[in-house]
């Protein structure tokens, strides 16, 4: 008579608990970034949408503007007038360009709260 033994499933040991912990830590920092850049997403279509609204109406707002300057100056200081408000546009212009480049080599970091969680990890594992 042969006595066979079930196969003894053992309990999962150190080794295996410490990589299971660890893909468990990854999957939820991968979903963390996936949230952020879900997040940064929405934000970066709705400033974009405004910006460029508030782009289309003041530019309306300019070409507006123009025409009743050039009609109200037009038989005394035409071109003068039409110079004054090129001269004027350009530097508005010159002004919102540099203030956006300095917009956008200020930005922060984009998995700021990621990078941090991670730093975190690190500082346990060690």
């Amino acid at each position: 008579m042969t006595t066979e033994r079930p196969p003894q499933q053992s309990a999962p040991g150190p080794l295996r608990r410490i990589l299971t912990s660890v893909f468990a830590i990854f999957e939820t920092r991968l979903e963390l970034i996936g949230i952020e850049l879900q997040e940064e997403k929405e934000r970066l279509v709705g400033v974009l949408f405004l910006g460029l609204t508030a782009m289309m109406l003041a530019m309306m707002s300019l070409i507006s503007l123009t025409v009743l300057i050039a009609i109200f100056f037009w038989d005394t200081y035409r071109w003068q007038a039409l110079g004054g408000i090129t001269v004027l546009y350009a530097l508005v212009a010159i002004a919102c360009g540099l203030r956006a480049r300095s917009n956008l080599r200020d930005a922060p970091n984009l998995f700021d709260e990621t990078l941090a969680e991670f730093r975190k990890d690190r500082d346990t594992f060690r």
